[in-house]
This record gives structure tokens, sequence and C-alpha cells, in this order.
């Protein structure tokens, strides 16, 4: 009995109700031919949803779906508008991830150059557990129009390079769309700052705009390697010696997915990927998980002073997300053997974006950007290093307040991805990995990006650029300075509970200049120095 009453039942009666609908119109119509043709519509509609729900009641990948014939696909719709109606309905101005639409929102206006203020007073809880801020000056500077640079090249670099202290950072073309390319590189040009090309190589819509250029080099040797997928020293010069090119930067880690290889499929490596990279069409693209081209801290040094001297002496330098400290310690007992020195260093951190990573590594692995900035820093002011290497930080930089506080705790300059991303337009759709990006900026399907309309976004990534450093011209006046240089972790707090407040230069203690030479006892350092070793990127057992 149960049996025959199932079609009744919550579960089945859509299907039920499409089936003898169909049934009656079919047979309304034979009986009176004359209105058959107005019936055809709804037979048709009602005829397709009954098939539907056969074919869902037969499939057996959902089970939802062979329990639920036909509504069950709400659910798969209301599943898919899920993060739009979140985003549009739900979200606060604070609480959205990656970014909060209050992030998001500034930088459209920013990049619109329309009003960035706020009325009525914060909406942060500025008693909540983690809260920050930084400290002002009684007696603050009077605020001037200045563009903050930075020279970066120590005493081996023949050709210095002034960067902004705010630049584009890694998003390879590829990932990104030609028109996002030209745009972001148009507007590094016309303000004056540097755009990193990623690892995916420095293609034609770089070289366009004309804009400066760093240029990333992966462990897939893009743009400079042999067929075999080694470095070609020879292709690497040919192209890191062209004026455009200010920087050379060797990839080691990505913040999001650091230790994590990649491979574009046979199938997506058309001919204009093929020339760009110098792969082979009809083969997997790989960039494998470490480099191939040295294997040793000091082989490390050496390859970077190789980079160097084919670039004609442009400053060489690499990118990293730290892991293991003693890893980066060694690399920095290999400087003091080989007494080479990178010229500058971006650390990433693992709240940095990318277009695709396992979950996994994107929430759980390598370290923040600020302890890593942090660290690095330390490590270098430990071996007296300091002050021949810049470092860059990397890792959802948004504002001005961002940058101040990157730059406390030991950055020299800060890049910013997903901001600039934001100037062009990008939504946080978070569908950069399938292809569908809905503003042509993450895409490589022609009929999405032409919605990217360059000579507008040329002015939007210009203007953003402009306003974040003009609110870090006037962060840095209010706090009684003259460049963001002169900021030290005592400019900032952090609340650590309800009732209780450090300092940043409690959360960040400094090491004295020379301290890991001479044997620290900071427990921070002093294991991960001892495990350190300039022949290897194993620990000292």
């Amino acid at each position: 009995m149960e049996t025959l009453l199932l079609p009744f039942s919550p579960r089945f009666i859509v299907l039920t109700i499409c089936a003898v609908v169909t049934a009656l119109l079919i047979g309304i119509g034979l009986a009176d031919g004359k209105i058959f043709d107005i019936l055809l519509i709804p037979i048709a509609i009602f005829g397709a949803l009954t098939l539907l729900g056969v074919r869902d009641l037969m499939q057996k990948s959902h089970a939802v779906l062979r329990n639920y014939p036909i509504s069950a696909h709400i659910r798969f719709l209301l599943e898919e508008i899920r993060p739009e109606m979140r985003q549009y309905f739900f979200e606060s101005e604070k609480d959205g991830m990656p970014f909060s639409r209050d992030t998001r929102s500034l930088v459209y206006q920013r990049a619109k150059m329309e009003l960035d203020k706020r009325p009525f007073g914060t909406q942060e809880d500025v008693y909540r557990e983690g809260y920050e801020w930084m400290h002002h000056s009684v007696s603050p500077k009077t605020h001037a129009e200045e563009k903050f640079r930075v020279t970066i090249g120590g005493p081996d670099c023949a050709k210095p390079y002034s960067a902004s202290v705010f630049n584009i950072s890694a998003m390879s073309f590829g990932a990104l769309s030609p028109n996002a390319v030209r745009a972001l590189n148009a507007g590094a040009r016309k303000g004056g700052f540097a755009h990193d090309t990623g690892e995916g190589g420095f293609s034609p819509y770089h070289r366009e705009m004309g804009g400066d250029i760093i240029w990333e080099i992966g462990s897939g040797y893009f743009g400079c390697r042999h067929l075999d997928g080694t470095f070609d020293p020879e292709a690497f010069a040919r192209v890191a010696s062209q004026d455009q090119i200010k920087m050379v930067e060797l990839k080691i880690s990505q913040g999001a997915k650091p230790g994590h290889g990649g491979v574009l499929p046979a199938a997506k490596v058309s001919e204009e990927i093929s020339k760009i990279r110098g792969v082979t069409m009809g083969e997997d693209c790989i960039s494998p998980a470490s480099h191939r081209a040295f294997s040793t801290p000091v082989g490390m040094m050496q390859f970077i002073a190789e980079m160097r001297r084919l670039s004609g002496g442009k400053p060489a330098g690499f990118k990293l997300c730290i892991g293991h400290p003693w890893e980066f310690l060694a690399i920095c007992k290999a400087m003091l053997e080989t007494g080479i020195y990178p010229d500058f260093i971006v650390v990433d951190g693992n709240e940095g974006g990318t277009g695709a990573a396992p979950l996994e590594f994107m929430d759980h692995l390598g370290m923040p950007m600020r302890e890593g900035v942090n660290f690095v820093h330390n490590a270098l002011v430990g071996i007296n290093a300091r002050d021949r290497i810049r470092i860059g930080a990397s890792g959802k930089i948004a504002t001005a307040f961002d940058m101040a506080r990157a730059m406390a705790i030991g950055a020299d300059y800060c890049n910013s991805a997903r901001g600039f991303m934001f100037s062009l337009g990008c939504i946080q759709s978070l569908s950069c990995h399938t292809d569908r990006c809905p503003t042509g900026v993450a895409t490589q399907d022609p009929t999405r990006a032409r919605a990217l309309y360059v000579p507008l976004k040329i002015d939007r990534v210009h203007n953003y650029h402009h306003a974040t450093l003009h609110s870090l011209t006037e962060l840095i006046a209010a706090a009684g300075l003259e460049h963001p240089q002169q900021l030290r972790p005592i400019h900032f707090s952090q609340r650590t509970s309800t009732t209780q407040v450090r300092s940043f230069a409690q959360l960040y203690p400094s090491l004295r200049p020379g301290e890991l030479l001479e044997g620290t006892e900071d427990p921070r350092f002093r294991e991960a120095w001892q495990m350190a070793r300039a022949e290897t990127f194993q620990p000292a057992p």
C-alpha cells in the first residue's frame, strides 16, 4: 500500500503533478484539435519537467535527486547563488572574507575618485580582542604630497631602481586576461610604480603598455627555459636586459599555496601561451614544486648572482612564504658564506591570494605575512645585512593602514594583487578558477574579457594607487613622521583581550644588530639558527 501511495508523498508529488498535467493536456488537445496548438507550449514545459524527473529517478550520482526529483534542483540553484546572496543581502560591512565589503568599497571609491569618507563613527568594535590601531602625535607634521619611494639595489647592483612603496603584486598572464594586464601595466606607467609579471612570463600585453616591470621567474622558468624545462641563461639575458624590466625576482614559494607546483593541461596550452612561456603545444605545462637550477642555499645565492649578472646588474631578489625557520636562516648563512646578497626579498603570507589552491594549503600552510616579514627583518638584522637588502610585504594589503602596519614591523615597501584587481572592477565573485569571471579580470574567455574597457580601467588603477598613497601621507603626518621608513613597532598597538593592550614592540621584539652572529638566546631564533646549514636546506641533526 505504501508503494502505491509513494507518488503522492511530498518527495515525489512534484513529479507526479507534472506527469498528470502533461497527460491531461495531451488528452485535452487530442479531444479538441482546435486548441491543440494553444496547448503545445504548456505540454512542452510540463513534458520536459516530467522527463527531467524521470532522469532524476534513474541517475545514480546524486541521492537527493533520486529522493526528490525535480524539486531538488531548487536546492542546487540556491547553492549556486548562495555566495552572491550572502554578499549582497546578509554580509555586514566588516565580516566579508577574504576582503570585507567595507574594504572593497573603499578601493572602488578611490579607483573612481569618489568620496571615500565614512559618517557617524567607526563600525569596528574597538574593545574586541585583536583590534589594532596606530598612534598619532600631539605635534603632527604638515601634510605634503609625497610620492614615497625606496631605492632597491645593494652594493653589487649596477642599476638600482627607485620603486614606489606601493606596487602591483605578482599575477600572471593566463590567470589574468589580456585586457587586465594591459590596464594594470598602463596604470603603473601613469602612476610611476612597478608591475610584477607573476611566473607566467613577460607577455606582449606587458610590453605593449611600457610600464615598469618586475620579471618573476618561477620553477617552470617560463620565458627563459629549454624545451626540457631547465633554465636557459641566454634566453633570460635577452629578456632581462630590456629597459622596461627594472628588477628580476626568483619565486621560491607563493603564500596561498607554498610548496605546491602546478599543471596547465595540454588542452589549455594555446599557441599564444606556448610562445610566451616557451612550452610545447600538446603537452602539459608544468610548474614543479621546487627548482631544478639549484638545490642548496649556496646554490640559490649563486643563481641570484647569475640573474643579476645576466640582467646587466639590475636588482635581483627572491619571493617566498616563510615555512621552516631554519631554511630561511640557512639562506642567511649562505649569504655570509658566499658573500652574495640579494637586493630585495618579498615576503608573501599565507593570507595571500591565488587563482586556485587546495583548501588545506590555502587555510593552514605557511606563515602569515606579518610574522614572516618580522622574522625576515630580524634575521637580516641579526646577520648585519639589513641595510643592504630591501624587504617587500605581500599578503592581503589594500589600504594605507595595511601598508603602514607592515612597514612598522619590517617592510620597506608593499605589493598588492587583489587590491589592484578591485580597482579593475573585480567583485570578489570567487570564480577565478572557473574561467567565468563576471568582470573580465581573471579569465581567458575573450567574450568575457572584452567587458573590461582598458582606457577607463587605466585611470582607475592609477587613481587607486594615488589615493592610497595620499592616505598614507596623511597617516604618516598624523603620527608626527615624514616618511613611512620612520615607522617602528612602537607606533602600533593591539588589544590582546578586552582589558589588555600590547604594543607591537612587545608583540614583535627586535634582535640586536649582529645578534645571530654573536649567539642569540631569543627562542624564536636560537634553535633554528643552530639547525641551519648553508650547504643544505635540511636541518642539522
